[in-house]
């Protein structure tokens, strides 16, 4: 399925210009039809998985405690 800039921005979280601009450098693949650009919302998949799994490891490392340091010494 394809999408406009504005769409896909919106879909993706991103600010319409900087979607335009990776478009322009070759960044996210698109097609033009002689009006606008129109972005295959299918080459966005990977990119949401990964997202999900970076937000996960992120929820896993603040979930975790920091451990003692051994190295500390009370020599009062």
């Amino acid at each position: 399925m394809y999408k406009t800039v504005a769409d896909t921005a919106k879909e993706i979280s991103m600010p319409e210009h900087q979607v335009m601009r990776y478009v322009l450098e070759g960044r996210i693949r698109a097609v033009h039809d002689g009006e606008q650009f129109l972005i295959s919302s299918d080459q966005f998949d990977r990119y949401h998985e990964q997202l999900e799994r970076i937000k996960e490891e992120i929820e896993i490392w603040k979930n975790t405690p920091i451990p003692e340091d051994i190295d500390i010494k009370d020599e009062d």
